[in-house]
Order: structure tokens, then C-alpha cells, then sequence
């Protein structure tokens, strides 16, 4: 499916924006070659790792080939709009409509400009992001708890030791009880990413650092990667639970493995086996990379899920796309059956489209509340 978007894409910016343009033949060919090199920036991946999840080139080509992806991608969009706008000025007008050279460079510096806003805003090391959850039978000793909340990490070449070393440092400044990353912190093999997550070792919290996989940890070893995080102090919570007291008060933190475990030979996810024992009327907080099995979670008693994977969709408007894939949960905040679903949009995102437009990185800081506490 994706070559076949970029195949679409690739013919949609050949006929429709380089042919129409009065420049020679020469140029347009040159031109297009550009264009189809940039558009197989995922193949020129899996030739230099053997991972199109994994581009190990330096992190200026990196970020280059991002940056040209992005904006032919953009260039589409904007071509289909003009296109759009063409169609219904022929109709007004009674024949057919082009449109000017000045118009197709216009949309081109738009969909180039955006795309380096995209790529500066996905690179760079995420704002804070304070958020309140109200949760109902949460004991009075842990009003005021604060968990971080990390996510799709996606250490890499576009995201390396240097970006990991200032999370940590941003993330220790909190002073936070707990932190939590919900899966995808790599991508690259153990050799490849070694150095670049060794930062990761340093994040520091009263309760510990707990981690769950996401499904970049299948494509590039599962085992060898949960062992690695173990060594650097990530504890694990791959389904299982944990009971935080505080005086007489309890708060359960559960875990479960990604929805990719169903593909490969591990345990099948069950939240009910991975709750069983849990203290009676304890709050659960789960951590569940994708959100798409949040009704489940309310189902059983669960009164916050935090999840990433989506990356917030990326690109405002267009994020609607990862809606139907995600059970309509993409960015933020919902209700859903009485538990709060947080969606975090991410601390990085995937190298292979670097582009954030509207829909920001965030360090997420959850403060836990008592409801019905009196202002």
C-alpha cells in the first residue's frame, strides 16, 4: 500500500506540476529524478540497514531526505487542491482552465517552507505539557502525584544520543514520582543504538522508571531490546502490575505488551490475567502503547490508559487519517466509558516522515487529583 501512495504521488506531481511548467525537457527530467529519488527515501533505508524503518545515514542526510519527502508529499496535497480549484473554474468559465507558472512555483515554496517548519518542529527537543486527571476513588495520599509521561522515543540517527541527553536532563529538572515510556523508544539494532539510548540510563524519578514495548521493538528484536532496557534501569511492566503505597492508600500501575505480540510467537495479551491480584478499589493506571483497545481497558476497571504510537497524526487535518487504524483516538484527552484516555502525541516520532504541522512533541506531566476535591 505505502508504494502505492508514493507511485499515485510520483505520477501526480510528474503530469500534473513538472510537465505543465514552460521549462525545457532537460529540466524536467531532471526535475522528476529528483522527485522519484526523494519519494523512494524509505527503499535508500532498507539499503543502508536493511530496515526501512531504519535510515543509518549521517543525520544531515537524514534530515534532508526528510525535509524532500515532506514537501513532495505537501506539494501533492496542494497540487490536488489547485487542481480542484482549476476543475471549478472550468465549469464556471464553460472550457478549460490552467493555471499560470507563478501559481505552481507558489504552491511549490509553501509546501517547501512548511516542510522545514515540519522537520524543525519534529526535531526538536518537545515543551513541557502539563495535564490534570481526576480520578474517582484515588486515595487522598496520592492527590498531587505526578507521573511523566514519555513516548515513541524513536531514538535513531534523526534522534541521537545528543536529543536523548537533553530529554533526560529536561525530564530530571521535574522532579517527577514516576516516569513511563509507552514503547517505540528505538529504532536500529542493539549495535546500531547503543551509544545513542545509553542517556535513557540516566532518567531518575522517586518510584522508578517503568517501560512497556511498542511494535518498533518487534521489528528489531523484542528479547535482546527488553533485556537492553533492563540493563539501563528501564524496569519492564510487559504484563504485570505493580502496587505503589502510600500510608494506607494504593495505586496500581499494570502494563501490557503491544497489540504486534498477536503476530509473533509471544504471550497473548490479556489485561484481565494482567490485573488479577491487583488490590480491590485501587485506581489501575495501564500503560498500553496503541489506544485502540481502550474500551476494553474501561471494561475492566482501568481509570487512565496511557498511550502513544499515533504521534498525534502529525499533521492537523490530516491526522483524521490515523483515526480509523487508532478506534478514532489520535491526540489528547477522552472519555471513554468513564476512563480517561490520554493519548500523548509523542516525545519524537518515526525517522522515515520527520513532520510535525499543528500537532506538537510534548514531555507530559500527569498530576493526579482527588475527585470531588473541594477548591
Amino acid at each position: 500500500m505505502p508504494q502505492l501512495i508514493f507511485g499515485l504521488t510520483s505520477l501526480l506531481i510528474l503530469a500534473r506540476f513538472i510537465w505543465p511548467l514552460d521549462w525545457p525537457l532537460p529540466a524536467k527530467i531532471v526535475a522528476a529524478l529528483l522527485v522519484l529519488v526523494a519519494l523512494q527515501f524509505h527503499r535508500w533505508n532498507r539499503l543502508s540497514s536493511g530496515s526501512e524503518f531504519s535510515p543509518e545515514f549521517p543525520r544531515p542526510v537524514v534530515v534532508l531526505f526528510n525535509w524532500a519527502f515532506g514537501a513532495i508529499m505537501l506539494l501533492a496535497l496542494l497540487q490536488l487542491a489547485l487542481d480542484a480549484g482549476l476543475v471549478v473554474a472550468a465549469v464556471i468559465h464553460g472550457g478549460v482552465v490552467g493555471a499560470p507558472d507563478g501559481v505552481r512555483y507558489a504552491i511549490a515554496g509553501v509546501a517547501g517552507i512548511a516542510a522545514a517548519i515540519g522537520v524543525q518542529q519534529a526535531m526538536r527537543i518537545p515543551p513541557l505539557k502539563d495535564i490534570e486527571v481526576v480520578i474517582r476513588g484515588l486515595p487522598p495520599e496520592f492527590d498531587g502525584y505526578t507521573i511523566l509521561h514519555l513516548t515513541d522515543l524513536h531514538i535513531s540517527r534523526l534522534f541521537p544520543a545528543s536529543w536523548a541527553r537533553e530529554v533526560v536532563a529536561r525530564s530530571n529538572k521535574l522532579g517527577v514520582d514516576l516516569i513511563v515510556i509507552t514503547g517505540d523508544l528505538i529504532d536500529g539494532t542493539i549495535d546500531a543504538r547503543r551509544n545513542d539510548i545509553a542517556p535513557l540510563g540516566d532518567l531518575i524519578a522517586a518510584d522508578g522508571v517503568y517501560v512497556i514495548s511498542g511494535n518498533h521493538e518487534y521489528i528489531f528484536g523484542y528479547d535482546a531490546w527488553m533485556a537492553h532496557y533492563a540493563s539501563l534501569g528501564l524496569r519492564s511492566l510487559e504484563n504485570r502490575h505493580i502496587v505503589l503505597a502510600r500510608g494506607e492508600g494504593r495505586l496500581v500501575i499494570a502494563g501490557i505488551t503491544d497489540r504486534a505480540s498477536r503476530r509473533r510467537a509471544h504471550p497473548v495479551r490479556d489485561l484481565a490475567a494482567v490485573l488479577d491480584g491487583a488490590p480491590k478499589g485501587a485506581p489501575i493506571i495501564l500503560l498500553d502503547h496503541q489506544p485502540s483497545d481502550a474500551r476494553n481497558s474501561a471494561a475492566l476497571g482501568v481509570a487512565l490508559q496511557l498511550s502513544g504510537h499515533t504521534h498525534g497524526g502529525l499533521i492537523i487535518g490530516i491526522d483524521r487519517l490515523a483515526a480509523p487504524a487508532n478506534a478514532g483516538f489520535v491526540s489528547g484527552r477522552y472519555d471513554v466509558d468513564g476512563m480517561t484516555l490520554y493519548v500523548n502525541n509523542g516525545t519524537a516520532l518515526w525517522p522515515g516522515f520527520a513532520l510535525r504541522l499543528g500537532r506538537p512533541s510534548e514531555l507530559t506531566r500527569i498530576t493526579l487529583r482527588v475527585a470531588g476535591k473541594p477548591e
